[in-house]
């Protein structure tokens, strides 16, 4: 790996990096050849090699001012294949409504397997998969393709037209992935969610979006064990009236139900190679439909377009991540979020997708980072908790295996503490990439993260991304600089939703971002924008601690409260009280063998009180059995502060949204008590 190059001096103003990137390696970016050819092109500002930091903000700059410009110029650099060409970039830059590339046709899934047209790279892996054994087992470009190809032609039989849904319930295996590009080939819709959703969890996604085929496992391998799934699959036929067709894998080995289609079948080419048939569809046209979390009603079904998600995953991916041929990445992810479509697309890239089908510990903690060794992933991304628990766990990768290929290790569903900054610094590698990436469901990629060129700072992400005009904005809407704010998006980006499905007036959709500030995205995290030109983000806006006037962020009370060895997770709620005051509990469920004493409460309150402020110290702290989170891993913290502020049940939450309905009961029983004299 490149040695990196030692930090700056250290100043009030400029604190020193954890980790710079050597000149070799910003030399060798991606994103750095990309600057100098769109200055020469478009009139982008040129690099100037002695100062990255410098380089990127004027980029980035540009990219937001010249939004036009920027967005053909990452069309020409990637080589977008336009079937019919576009007549102007953006044609209305308004929010929500912008149309990108009018006139454009295009296929994401030809873009996906492009790279397996060349001969050279046809018997290389497109995707490796791997389970709980830790094997790897290869799919290569040409394999890939003829599945592909063989399975839009099926689907075209079955009668599936561009516009129709596609929907499956399967694990992260490469049958998922496959059906993903098949479907996006003949112009369906695609949509997924994960077998260990429940019936009702699932019905509430796609029954919403009625899809005329679901492809569906009779049950998945998990921590060891195997879970059966064949009686929620024949509830999903029975509850689903648009399903004209069944597609079965039997991956537990249960032979296809009566009625069902099997997917050997399906993708059989009698060794008769079945080049795939892309449908052109307009750029606009949608590619797949995510769902939000869901905690307080039916979920938004999210829809985004094919060209949108083209142009900004190749962006995010090709330059951000740096991911081109050669590489190989992993991150670990379920069908049911959203990471998992940013996975596949890695493809784009040309890069090799890892896909792991397991549980993030079995059988031991480091189980990510040995998949990690046995794939020789180059670019790893997992969860911000699944760090904090190796940190917790005494796992040290850097010493155990050899993780040698890989240069970056990113991070989110939450923000990275500080102390998951450190111990992969200390206990994977001191000269590794980290980075901590925010962004959403609502755009399938990140507002801010990775950057290659620039140097990582502990608990900070590096940069906006490109083409994103990120702002904090307090709430007149003034911008703020080293103050926390609302994170806002004041541009389009492409890959903003096109619609929410059954939301015929876009009322649903306006509500959700634009309602606070018109015409500008609100996506509901508070976040500081340095004058250094990082990102911090401090958690959601709308669960955010506000106590006598200051906000806080529950991200800072966790990552203090967590770094205790007898904390193993931890909720804090802020509820305004009906008498005018503020009650700010905290809600630890412990590690195995502590006591919640008075010893124990006291540290937990100095240790609030000397890192964070006398204001972030709790009004109480009560001991929980867990922690409840959404099924994408997301704490609860919403619906149990309207649980503690009187809402029922059935109103504060949707329980098929919720990992274990049971722990809620007790926030609900507690409210109940306050309440009782």
């Amino acid at each position: 790996m490149t040695a990196a190059h030692s930090a700056a001096p250290t100043t009030a103003d400029q604190p020193e990096p954890l980790w710079s990137p050597g000149p070799d390696r910003i030399e060798g970016a991606r994103i750095t050849r990309f600057q100098a050819w769109a200055a020469e092109r478009f009139g982008a500002p040129a690099a100037v090699p002695a100062d990255p930091a410098a380089s990127y903000a004027a980029l980035h700059q540009w990219s937001v001012e010249e939004l036009e410009a920027f967005w053909q110029a990452v069309a020409e650099w990637f080589d977008v294949r336009f079937a019919a060409p576009y007549e102007t970039v953006l044609a209305d830059p308004a929010m929500p409504g912008a149309r990108w590339f009018p006139g454009a046709t295009l296929n994401y899934a030809e873009h996906a397997l492009r790279a397996g047209e060349d001969p050279a790279r046809a018997d290389t892996p497109a995707l490796l998969y791997v389970d709980e054994s830790h094997e790897p087992v290869p799919v290569t470009w040409a394999q890939l393709r003829r599945q592909v190809g063989s399975l839009a032609a099926e689907l075209r039989r079955l009668g599936v037209r561009p516009g129709d849904r596609v929907s499956g319930y399967l694990p992260n295996i490469p049958q998922a992935a496959v059906a993903l590009l098949a479907t996006a080939a003949v112009g369906g819709v695609w949509t997924s969610c994960a077998p260990d959703f429940g019936a009702r969890s699932v019905l509430d996604r796609f029954q919403q979006v009625e899809p005329v085929v679901l492809f569906t496992v009779d049950g998945y391998r998990y921590g060891g064990k195997q879970h059966d799934r064949t009686g929620t699959v024949a509830e999903l036929r029975r509850e689903l009236p648009s399903l004209r067709a069944v597609v079965h894998i039997p991956l537990l080995g249960t032979p296809a139900p009566e009625g069902t289609l099997e997917w050997d079948v399906l993708t059989a080419t009698d060794g008769t190679p079945a080049e795939p048939v892309f449908e052109h569809v307009p750029f606009d046209h949608p590619l797949w439909v995510l769902y939000s979390s869901g905690t307080t009603g039916l979920p938004k079904a999210i829809v985004q377009s094919q060209g949108g998600i083209l142009v900004e995953h190749l962006k995010q991916l090709g330059l951000h991540c740096d991911l081109g041929p050669g590489d190989r990445f992993f991150w670990y992810t379920s069908t049911g979020w959203m990471m998992w479509n940013f996975l596949v697309s890695g493809l784009l890239a040309g890069a090799t997708v890892v896909l792991y089908d397991g549980s993030p510990g079995h059988p031991g903690t480091d189980a990510q980072w040995r998949v990690a060794e046995r794939t020789g992933a180059t670019f790893y991304g997992t969860s911000a908790a699944y760090i904090m628990a190796c940190r917790k766990a005494g796992v040290r990768p850097g010493r155990d295996l050899d993780l040698s290929r890989v240069r970056c290790v990113a991070t989110t569903g939450s923000p990275l503490p500080p102390d998951g900054f450190r111990w992969i610094h200390d206990e994977v590698a001191q000269d590794m990439w980290i980075a901590s990436v925010s962004g959403g469901t609502d755009v399938c990629s990140c507002f801010a993260g990775a950057v290659p060129v620039l140097p990582v700072h502990i608990g900070e992400l590096q940069a906006p991304g490109l083409g994103t005009d990120l702002r904090s904005w307090d709430p007149h809407g003034r911008p703020l600089v080293d103050e926390v704010g609302e994170l806002v998006v004041t541009r389009p980006m492409p890959s903003m939703p096109i619609r929410f499905w059954n939301d015929p007036d876009g009322s649903r959709y306006h509500d959700s971002y634009f309602e606070m500030f018109p015409g500008v995205w609100r996506h509901g995290d508070w976040t500081t924008l340095t004058s250094r030109g990082t990102v911090v983000i401090h958690g959601r806006s709308d669960s955010t601690l506000n106590r006598q006037g200051v906000r806080m962020g529950s991200a800072d009370i966790y990552e203090v409260v967590e770094r205790l060895p007898e904390i193993r997770e931890s909720l804090v709620i802020g509820a305004e009280q009906p008498d005018g005051g503020y009650w700010m509990p905290l809600f630890v469920h412990l590690a195995q063998e502590a006591v919640l004493d008075d010893a124990l409460r006291d540290r937990i309150r100095r240790s609030i009180r000397e890192q964070l402020s006398p204001r972030h110290v709790p009004d109480e702290i009560i001991e929980v059995e867990g922690v409840p989170h959404t099924l994408t891993g997301k704490r609860l913290e919403i619906p149990v502060k309207r649980l503690l502020q009187g809402a029922d049940l059935d109103k504060a939450v949707n329980p098929g949204s919720v990992d274990d309905i049971g722990l809620l009961r007790f926030y609900e029983r507690l409210a109940r008590e306050r309440r009782t004299p």
